[in-house]
């Protein structure tokens, strides 16, 4: 009996902790007794923490316009009737609409590259620059294109504002919900003719572009395969499937 006692204090690995090197996802984490190793819930409660830190970040506005700028394309600037991120969280329907007072001139683009907050607004700060400034050149030569910056929007954000200023295809690059071991990730959904009203199976999405995701890189040239595919095909969504040979080399 007394030694089975004093056996709960120790530290009993899981026999499948080698899979952790394959996975940020919270498997084989051992365990102390009956309870998990006190490490493993502060890391939980840390990460639970840097999450709900995600959701509430603020899109940094000023400093992305004046980098948007450097691109010397036409840029617009639209705000839905969401008013505050509290809204935004409660009213998921508001972040579908612009605001009445949003006015802009018609472009007729090619491709509109939109990028907005979503659930997770740093990853929009960190990433969208670097995901633009490579696949931009890669296509100014053969399409005509736009940029757009929109707080508090949704993904279906993208398909009022192409009506708007005329767009023909749509790359709306928005925080995606953040998960407990990737809380600034961001996605790309794209739309070929977009319209109001259109359903989500019209468009194509690009996840999990962050540093143990999707990379950057990656990330642009399956941007690219789309934007080239949608324009050859005249379609986007569930028609269109990604056939790279090397699409499972995500780095």
């Amino acid at each position: 009996m007394s030694k089975e006692i004093s056996n709960k204090g120790y530290l009993q690995k899981d026999p499948w902790e080698n899979l952790r090197s394959l996975s940020k996802a919270r498997i084989a984490l051992g365990n102390s007794g009956g309870s998990l190793p006190t490490k493993e819930v502060l890391s939980f409660q840390a990460d639970h923490a840097f999450t709900k830190d995600a959701i509430y970040s603020d899109l940094k506005k000023e400093e992305l316009l004046q980098q948007l700028k450097e691109f010397d394309l036409p840029l617009y600037q639209f705000q839905t009737e969401v008013s505050d991120r509290k809204e935004y969280l409660k009213r998921p329907d508001l972040g579908k609409k612009l605001a009445e007072t949003s006015k802009s001139e018609n472009g007729d683009f090619d491709i509109l590259f939109i990028l907005t907050d979503g659930l997770a607004a740093d990853a929009i700060n960190e990433r969208a620059i670097p995901l633009l400034k490579d696949i931009i050149p890669k296509l100014k030569e053969d399409y005509k294109i736009g940029l757009c910056l929109v707080k508090f929007g949704r993904v279906a954000i993208g398909d009022e504002i192409a009506e708007k200023v005329g767009a023909k295809f749509t790359a709306v690059l928005i925080g995606e919900r953040p998960g407990l071991s990737s809380p600034k990730s961001m996605g790309i959904y794209t739309t070929f003719e977009p319209k109001s009203g259109i359903t989500d199976e019209r468009r194509n999405c690009i996840s999990n572009i962050h540093e143990d995701g999707l990379s950057i890189a990656k990330a642009s040239e399956l941007l690219q395969y789309f934007i080239n595919e949608s324009f050859r095909r005249k379609i986007s969504g569930v028609k269109l499937k990604a056939n790279l040979p090397d699409q499972i080399d995500r780095k």
